[in-house]
């Protein structure tokens, strides 16, 4: 099947792949590294045991989660030469630095702390092994911060010139780096990381607290998952119409896809709640609007005119229905995060957030409610920039290398095998450890997956103190 479509396709199809793939590991291991910094802090300053369990066991999610999302990034990279080379040479000069700062802070600063955050929990003192959780926080956050950063360029560009050979190249750094869309797009996806941390530390907390309610950790975690989702939801909507604010500035085409607007409003555009996005008539069938509440949420007026896809030539529109459907993906499952969040605040207060089971029923399915969204969303901005790589200035079938239908489908085809095969393998042994409740004597990393054991080496039996039994003195061997 994948040879009838066209080399730009499979390429768009590869990249869209690896890149979805990719995102789900980042999105965790951004807020799960923050969540790792806040347990640690809470035990160092109140000295209560639970929380050091609790850092043991998400510590261990993390180095898995954290390895898997470098892994996963590293074909990316090499798709900008084998399948963009075009967009590679024309637009390297910008997005090349970008992304060489983001391998000199971010990565160096985590890879240069993970292994004391790791294993270092009994070799280093605590003031020493909390700056390497720090580090590791803040390293995934300036990560964050530089991919972005490129991303939003592509989409907002500012700050470049054309060259004698048609390069984009750099005039302001600042203003390259800092360009209209990043702030938005950087708060709105942080926050995504967070609740998307706060949804799975939820679920797990939720499945323990139904076979065991009365497990200590398993109550913390849920509480503080809770309070999070609670304060994150909220936050992240009002983040997300700021973002649509500016979107509706600088990439109104994509708005109107979103939307659904396929005529202009004068007196006042409908929000279309449902319906089925008919490009071919320029409509939306069967849709289910309330009048004028799109101009109220993006012009902040009833009678606000809004222009529609009638305005645009063909050629320049988004593919309408991918981008109308996995923006209220995105937006209905938000609304459920709210839910799960206010739900949990009222339950708190009338005492029953440890009894009531609906509640944690509820939770456990929206444990993967926050990588689902993200990727919705992921989709609706990118798909919503089509039909350009650089936004205006350089479109998608004139970055493609050339190359050949089957050599894109070919490998499309071993990323998919590859990805699945192994990547299932470590998800199942993330869920394997999510599915034990935390304990007393939670080991850390350096019991499970310490040096030695990647080393292939066994270490010896742990000796206790001598025990006398019977008169004699005896090992005890645990």
């Amino acid at each position: 099947m994948l040879e009838q479509f066209d080399a730009l396709l499979l390429a768009r199809l590869q990249f869209a792949f690896t890149v979805s793939f990719h995102f789900i590991f980042p999105s965790f291991s951004i807020g799960l590294a923050s969540y790792l910094a806040v347990l640690e802090g809470l035990w160092l300053w109140t000295g209560r045991e639970v929380y050091l369990r609790l850092f043991k066991y998400w510590v261990k999610i993390f180095a898995l989660a954290f390895g898997m999302g470098v892994v996963s990034g590293i074909v990316m990279s090499y798709q900008f030469g084998t399948n963009w080379s075009v967009f590679s040479d024309r637009a390297g000069p910008v997005i090349g630095p970008l992304m060489a700062y983001e391998v000199l802070t971010a990565f160096f600063l985590e890879a240069g702390f993970l292994g004391v955050m790791l294993f270092g929990m009994n070799r280093v003192g605590r003031a020493l092994h909390y700056t390497a959780t720090l580090a590791v926080a803040v390293g995934t956050f300036i990560s964050a911060f530089w991919i972005l950063s490129v991303n939003s360029w592509m989409h907002t560009p500012t700050g470049y010139a054309f060259n004698e050979v048609g390069q984009f190249v750099p005039l302001d750094w600042w203003t390259i780096i800092f360009n209209p869309s990043f702030p938005y797009r950087l708060m709105h996806t942080v926050m995504a990381a967070y609740l998307t941390t706060a949804l799975v530390v939820g679920a797990v907390g939720a499945f323990h607290l139904l076979r065991d309610r009365i497990n200590e950790g398993a109550r913390v975690m849920f509480t503080m998952a809770i309070g999070m989702i609670a304060v994150a939801a909220p936050v992240q909507i009002f983040l997300g119409d700021q973002h649509g604010l500016n979107t509706l500035e600088h990439q109104p085409i994509k708005i109107m896809a979103m939307e659904g607007h396929f005529e202009s409003h004068p007196d006042g555009a409908p929000l279309v709640l449902f319906g089925l996005p008919n490009e071919a008539e320029g409509k939306v069938d069967y849709a289910v609007s309330v009048p004028k509440l799109s101009s109220l949420i993006l012009k902040h007026s009833l009678d606000a005119p809004l222009d529609g896809l009638d305005t645009v030539p063909r050629e320049e529109w988004p593919p309408v229905a991918v981008v109308f459907w996995s923006f209220r993906i995105m937006v209905g499952l938000g609304m459920l995060m709210l839910l799960l969040g206010a739900t949990g605040v009222v339950a708190y207060f009338r005492g029953g957030l440890y009894h009531w089971r609906p509640l944690h029923y509820l939770a456990l399915a929206m444990g993967p409610a926050g990588f689902i969204a993200v990727i919705a969303g992921w989709v609706t901005t990118e798909v919503g920039r089509q039909p350009y790589t650089v936004y205006g200035m350089l479109r998608t079938a004139d970055s493609v290398s050339p190359l050949e239908a089957p050599a894109v489908a070919a490998s499309l085809l071993m990323f998919i095998v590859i990805y699945f095969t192994v990547f299932s393998v470590g998800t199942f042994y993330i869920l394997k450890l999510m599915g034990h409740a935390p304990y007393t004597g939670e080991p850390g990393p350096e019991r499970e997956i310490g040096p030695h054991r990647a080393a292939g080496i066994t270490p010896a039996p742990a000796v206790s103190p001598e025990r006398t039994i019977g008169g004699r003195s005896s090992e005890v061997r645990t």
